[in-house]
């Protein structure tokens, strides 16, 4: 466990989730990733340093990240603390955190790799963090879960729908630890499920706690104009320190060519608990 004092905080608190889109530094040809990702340039890495910069958050979740080394590039380790999920895959989670808020790292959430064994691959476990400012306290649940089942019913039984349905199970026993503590809290990062208030995944998440579905209702500008699969999910006190319109998409708007940038766009709200 890791562990820091308080600081004081004296705006509110912009949180993230970026899905970074096979973030490593591996080299085109090298077998453990397909030849068809955006093996990135220094100009490329810049481009995001850019964005990041213009971003300005406070806490980052990451998605598809490989390594520190190549967060480092993006975020500035001067600025920001890094953690990421540590299953050996190249698609991890993780979480950029600006300097001097504190945090603690929390044991991860593995059950979310619901992979049977002697799978081809290994599915996300889910990154539990605890930040900490101004005597307050938010636990964070960074994910990446199972893609394919973006609107189909969970019962399905082609497709990936099985075992995100597995999945949305482990979550609800973390949001029902969570209301057991009484503490804040929010689920954040790349669901691949198209959520809307009405859809009975987001309707098991929330059958034992009230919780604030940020995107609810929305379609996203980097999306085409497709419903989000990026989400902030507020639950606890956290859902009455969300500032009012404060979500936002910051598209990549400067560059004509995004293909190495990233397929997904940062997605951002703010929570003041003042």
């Amino acid at each position: 466990m890791l562990g820091w004092a308080y600081p004081s905080f004296a705006h509110p608190l912009k949180l993230t989730t970026w899905n970074l889109e096979w973030l490593t530094l591996r080299h085109r040809g090298d077998l453990n990733v397909p030849d068809d990702i955006p093996f990135r340039s220094e100009q490329d890495f810049s481009r995001l340093k850019f964005y990041a910069t213009h971003l300005d958050s406070d806490v980052i979740a990451v998605e598809e990240v490989e390594t520190k080394e190549a967060l480092e590039k993006i975020f500035d380790p001067a600025q920001y603390n890094i953690v990421l999920s540590s299953e050996p895959i190249v698609q991890r989670v993780g979480l950029v955190i600006k300097k001097p808020i504190s945090f603690t790292v929390n044991p991860e959430v593995t059950a979310l790799n619901v992979a049977p064994p002697g799978a081809k691959h290994a599915l996300r476990t889910g990154l539990d963090i605890t930040l900490h400012w101004d005597n307050q306290s938010l636990r964070l649940l960074i994910v990446h879960l199972k893609t394919g089942c973006w609107a189909r019913r969970l019962t399905e039984k082609k497709h990936s729908c099985p075992i995100l349905a597995q999945q949305f199970s482990i979550l609800e026993n973390w949001i029902l630890e969570r209301e057991d503590e009484a503490v804040p809290y929010a689920i954040l990062g790349d669901f691949n499920r198209r959520f809307t208030l009405q859809d009975p995944a987001f309707i098991s998440l929330r059958e034992d706690a009230p919780l604030t579905l940020v995107t609810a209702g929305l379609a996203s500008p980097c999306q085409g104009g497709s419903r989000f699969i990026d989400h902030i999910i507020l639950g606890g006190k956290a859902q009455k320190w969300l500032v009012p319109d404060s979500l936002r998409v910051m598209t990549y708007q400067l560059d004509r060519d995004t293909k190495r940038l990233s397929d997904h766009c940062p997605v951002s709200i703010k929570l003041d608990p003042l």
